[in-house]
Order: C-alpha cells, then sequence, then structure tokens
C-alpha cells in the first residue's frame, strides 16, 4: 500500500447514496493507514451493498496517487490455488502456486494492500473434499498472508464467521439475511442453453449464469460420475471445456475419483493456470487448450483445432520429447531449427513441422572449445538413429547457441564461457570463431563487466548474413559478423545493468536491428551503424527477460520477448505497437521465422506458434 500525508478526501470518490456514506468513510479512512488493524472485514447480508462498496474503493484509487490498490481478487468460486494464480498475476509475478506466492511476497517487502470480495462464496469441486469450503482458502492463504507485516486486506465475509478470530476493523452493512435462494437443478440450467442444428449445447450461447453453475449442479445429480452421468457428459463435450468456468473445471478434475476422458486432466492442468485469467474470448480459450492438448491429446486437438486457428496465433506443432533451454535458426539450412537441451545434447529440427532432422555438426567429428581434437562420438545405432544428437563433452551445458551454418556455432556454456563448436575439417570457420572466443575471454579476465552474460544469433535468414550478438555484465553489446573474420567486434555500451538476452536481425532497407535487455527490465534497439541506441526502451517492465527473437517478417520487423513473470510480448518495429501472447508456462528460449512461425522452448519441449501477421496489431 502507497499511504499519502493525509486522509483521502471521500468528495474526491464516486458519490455515494446517503446510507453507504458512513461505511464509505470508514471503509477509507481504514485504507488511507495509521494505527489501525491490517485486516478490514466487511460484513452484512446478499444485498447490503459490500461488493459495490469495495468496487467503490477501487475506482476512486484510478489516477489519484497517496492510496494504491495492488490486487483485487473477487473469490466466488476460487480455491486457494486458483486464487495464488490470479493474485500473482496482479502482483506481477505471473501465476504461482499458494507456496510460492507466499514466499514471493514474504520476499517482497513493499506494503501491499489486497481487497478480496465474496470471500464467503469462495470453493469449488465435490463438496467432500477440503477445496468447496472458503475455510481451505482462509487457511492455506489468507491467514499466511495476513500473518506478513506489510500486507493489508479488506475482506468481505458476508453473514459469515470468517476471520472473525483476527484482529479486524469491521465495516458492518447490515441488512436481512433473508431466505437462502433455491438451488437450480442440473436439468433446468442445461434446458437454459440454446441447441446447435444437430441438437447439441451451444455452450458459445449459454447464459453466464449457467457457465458458472452448471458443473456445481451436475455433481448434486445422481451418480454424477457414472458413464453417462451429467458431469462425464459435460467433460467430454470440447464446447463445454472452451466455455465452462474454468475455476470450477480446474477444482473438479484436482479429484482423481472424477473419470475423464483421453487425457485431459494432464491437458487441463497444463492450461490451468492461463485458462483461469479473465479470457473472454471463446477462440483465445480454444488456443490455448489446443495448445496444452498438442502432443499429448490427438483426439481433444483435432476438435479443438479449426476454433483455435480463428484467433491471431495457434499451435502448428508441438514435441513434448524434448525439453529445451535454448533454441536459435541455422543459417543456410533449408528450415533449420538448433535446440539444446538441459545436458548439452543438439539437436537440429525442421523448424515448419518440429521433425527430428539429425544431430548438429554434420557426419564429421566435431569439437568444441578447449576440447579441440576430441571427435564427439556417435550413438550407438541402438539409440535415435538419425534423430540422434552429436555428443559433446558432458562439461558443456549450452544455456544459449548462436550457429554460423549447419556444421559450427558459437556456445554459450552455463560457466559463462563463450565455446566455438566446429567440425574438424573447417579450419577456417574454427579461426573466426576462437577468435570471437578468445575476444571475450581476455576481456573477462581483464575485468569483471566484461563477463559475457548473453549469447543470441540473427541475420537476414536463409543464406544471409549470420551474426553472432554477445552482452556482457557491464550493459555492453558486441556484434560479430559470422560470415566473415572480423578481429573486433562492433559494440555499444546499450545498458547500465548487466545485459540478460540478445538478438538481432537484417531488415530490408539494409539495417541491422540489435535487441537487447537488461537486468532492470528495460528491453532496448540499438542500430550498429549508428553511433547510439535509441534513446527510450522499447519496453520497461518490473520483470527480467529471460528470451528475445526477431525476424524481418512481411509485415515488417517483429521482436519476441519472453519475461520471468510469464508473459511474452510481441513488437511490431514499424509502428511500435506490443501485443501479449498468453503461454502455458514461463519460457527459455524463442526462435522467430520470416512467415511467423515462432518456436517457444522450456522444460516441457518446444511447440511451433503460429502467428497471424496480417492480423496481430489490426485487432
Amino acid at each position: 500500500m502507497t499511504v499519502g500525508t493525509v486522509t483521502p478526501d471521500i468528495a474526491a470518490w464516486p458519490p455515494l447514496d446517503d446510507d453507504k456514506r458512513a461505511p464509505g468513510r470508514q471503509l477509507l479512512d481504514w485504507a488511507a493507514g495509521g494505527d489501525r488493524p491490517r485486516l478490514c472485514l466487511l460484513r452484512g447480508a446478499e444485498g447490503s451493498g459490500k461488493s459495490a462498496l469495495l468496487a467503490w474503493l477501487l475506482a476512486g484509487t484510478v489516477g489519484r496517487p497517496g492510496l494504491t490498490v495492488h490486487a483485487t481478487v473477487p473469490s466466488e468460486g476460487l480455491t486457494a490455488e486458483s486464487f495464488a494464480w490470479e493474485s500473482g498475476r496482479q502482483l506481477g509475478y505471473g501465476p504461482l502456486s499458494p507456496g510460492r506466492l507466499l514466499d514471493r511476497v514474504g520476499a517482497d517487502e513493499r506494503p501491499l494492500l489486497l481487497l478480496v470480495p465474496d470471500l464467503h462464496r469462495a470453493g469449488a469441486g465435490p463438496a467432500d473434499l477440503p477445496a468447496a469450503a472458503p475455510q481451505t482458502l482462509v487457511a492455506e492463504l489468507l491467514e499466511p498472508l495476513l500473518a506478513l507485516p506489510h500486507v493489508r486486506a479488506a475482506v468481505e465475509v458476508g453473514t459469515s464467521d470468517l476471520l472473525t478470530g483476527h484482529e479486524a476493523e469491521v465495516v458492518d452493512l447490515g441488512g436481512s439475511s433473508g431466505t437462502a435462494s433455491a438451488r437450480t437443478s442440473y436439468a433446468e440450467l442445461v434446458a437454459a442453453v440454446p441447441r446447435t442444428a444437430d441438437g447439441r449445447p451451444d455452450w458459445s450461447q449459454a447464459p453466464d449464469r449457467v457457465l458458472r453453475r452448471v458443473l456445481d449442479a451436475a455433481l448434486h445429480t445422481d451418480d454424477p460420475y457414472g458413464q453417462g452421468g451429467a458431469v462425464l457428459g459435460l467433460l467430454a463435450d470440447p464446447g463445454f471445456l472452451v466455455h465452462g468456468s474454468a475455476a470450477a473445471l480446474t477444482a473438479l478434475l484436482a479429484d482423481e475419483r472424477v473419470p475423464v476422458p483421453g487425457r485431459l486432466r494432464e491437458v487441463w492442468r497444463r492450461a490451468a493456470p492461463e485458462l483461469t485469467a479473465h479470457h473472454t474470448d471463446s477462440a483465445e480459450r480454444a488456443a490455448l487448450l489446443h495448445a496444452a492438448a498438442a502432443g499429448t491429446d490427438p483426439g481433444l486437438t483435432e476438435y479443438l483445432r479449426p476454433l483455435a486457428r480463428q484467433h491471431w496465433w495457434s499451435t502448428a506443432w508441438a514435441r513434448r520429447d524434448h525439453p529445451v533451454n535454448a533454441l536459435a535458426l541455422v543459417p543456410g539450412t533449408e528450415r533449420g531449427l538448433l535446440a539444446a537441451d538441459p545436458t548439452g545434447r543438439l539437436r537440429t529440427y525442421d523448424v515448419e513441422s518440429g521433425t527430428a532432422v539429425g544431430g548438429y555438426g554434420g557426419s564429421t567429428s566435431a569439437s568444441v572449445g578447449s576440447t579441440a581434437g576430441t571427435a564427439w562420438p556417435s550413438l550407438d545405432a541402438s539409440e535415435e538413429s538419425a534423430a540422434a544428437p552429436y555428443v559433446h563433452p558432458t562439461s558443456v551445458r549450452p544455456r544459449s547457441v548462436a550457429p554460423r551454418d549447419g556444421r559450427s556455432a558459437l556456445l554459450l556454456d552455463r560457466s559463462d564461457a563463450l565455446l566455438p563448436l566446429v567440425t574438424e575439417d573447417d579450419p577456417t570457420t574454427a579461426f573466426a570463431l576462437e577468435r570471437i572466443a578468445e575476444h571475450h575471454g581476455s576481456a573477462a579476465l581483464a575485468g569483471e563487466d566484461s563477463l559475457v552474460t548473453a549469447l543470441g544469433s540473427g541475420g537476414s535468414g536463409g543464406a544471409g548474413r549470420p551474426y553472432a550478438v554477445v552482452g556482457d555484465q557491464g550493459g555492453t553489446v558486441h556484434v560479430w559478423s559470422l560470415g566473415e573474420y572480423q578481429d573486433v567486434p562492433r559494440s555499444c555500451r546499450v545498458h547500465e545493468q548487466r545485459v540478460t538476452a540478445v538478438t538481432c536481425v537484417d531488415t530490408a532497407d539494409g539495417l541491422t536491428l540489435t535487441f537487447s535487455a537488461g537486468a532492470d527490465g528495460s528491453v532496448r534497439l540499438w542500430e550498429p551503424a549508428s553511433a547510439e541506441p535509441m534513446p527510450v526502451p522499447v519496453q520497461q517492465r518490473d520483470a527480467l527477460v529471460t528470451a528475445l527473437a526477431a525476424a524481418d517478417t512481411p509485415v515488417g520487423p517483429v521482436l519476441a520477448v519472453a519475461w520471468n513473470d510469464g508473459e511474452l510480448h510481441l513488437w511490431h518495429v514499424l509502428t511500435g505497437r506490443t501485443r501479449v501472447l498468453p503461454w502455458l508456462r514461463d519460457c527459455d528460449a524463442l526462435a522467430l521465422t520470416h512467415e511467423g512461425l515462432l518456436v517457444v522452448g522450456d522444460g516441457g519441449g518446444m511447440h511451433g506458434v503460429r502467428l497471424g501477421l496480417g492480423v496481430v496489431w489490426a485487432e
């Protein structure tokens, strides 16, 4: 929370009805801080205006200094897990598990003010499981959060006794509790859903109240889990998976007793942290679920593909058999993609299909850096045959790669050393790459600021000019040509802090655009032929960049940026417009083709994502 030096003026907030001015004043005084409890409970019967009062407080803080609400998490239908995901997103961490969220908030000592509407309506899933009760969310997340001295929260609890054992300011809006609303039956809810021409439920046209409540109602039918039961019927309907309540589906599928079609539980678990964000576009939800199903559940993948392809991005292929921590397009190789896994193995793939092509380095032996003269042994025929990688010495674990061609590359090892990867029958290339490694190795010995912290690649693609881009601890970016010998690079100090990622691209008008990210959360553009980088960052966020990739596409140069809070951004250089591509997990590596195929690599494998370049920035 950010607290001003004076109590906020209620007259600056939106007007309130006379009967709400006193509780509004009390809530605002509490939010302003001072010698008050860190917990404020909003009590009252249904319809008494509790949620509206929290919305009023939030609306008044917009654009006004002195009072900041850091997260507002409506809790109806949320479990501790889905509450943690949404809180993490709003606090800038990305979706996190409850334990990881508590760790991050505990380590982040900035004062936080949270608003929690509808806590008394929290919980989802089968009634006999703890996740169905709001008390579980309180015990697993809210109480531990409130135990942190820099966290304050205003929580709506209705007429329940939630959190009553804690010191709290109570804003009581009164009202009669009235009579509990009768539960609408599953049959009544389904009857309210329009039908397709062939008689199936059209969930895209279903009322919101039905989408929120129908799964809970299905759990109260006779034999809900049986063959042909209401629950299984909903889970077997991909239309409901796309349109139904993501929070309710997440809670239900966490119950291992529930039978599911195909590998839905695994697929949903992969997509749930992002699906439970507020994605109202059905094509986007389909694209997310389709991305999670690709390479896992063929039937669901094919069903979702037509709807996913209506979105501005969709998954073209997935390889879940090999985790990836480094990616780069291979210049001069037809649709070549070089990938390194955490064990250090290098493989090449066809970028359009994700099909493994073979080990990197051609058919001759190869060597790496200080191990020059030591051949890579080929794998036995009993292993992956044509798709097998060459194996370099076990001490080398590349975290970034910059290919020169299909036979040679620079590697940035986890030890922060640049290493040349060359075939032993190409001494000219070996000399050029070893010169680059020597230059930076000597510089690092002379000064800590010259320690290499990032390696990227780029150029014009195909048989054009390949580059290696090197970033260092002192914030300097160095550009090397891999197509011809250079004694020294073109260099510029682009950042005030260490460089975390780099890439470059040649444009149609003859420019070489170099992009780099710094430890201060900035992404910058530098054209090496000019004297200075662009004066303002391309982007500036309270997060770190984990990967960059760029390409000169039919709509002009495009930059892809992956952040450590899970966000994936696309920047259109000619217009400066940015688009967020929601993704399923943190990204470790990126590659982007001229045609707009974005390859995303992480600990779960690789995905090829087709971008609709003609509509990405038009919407």
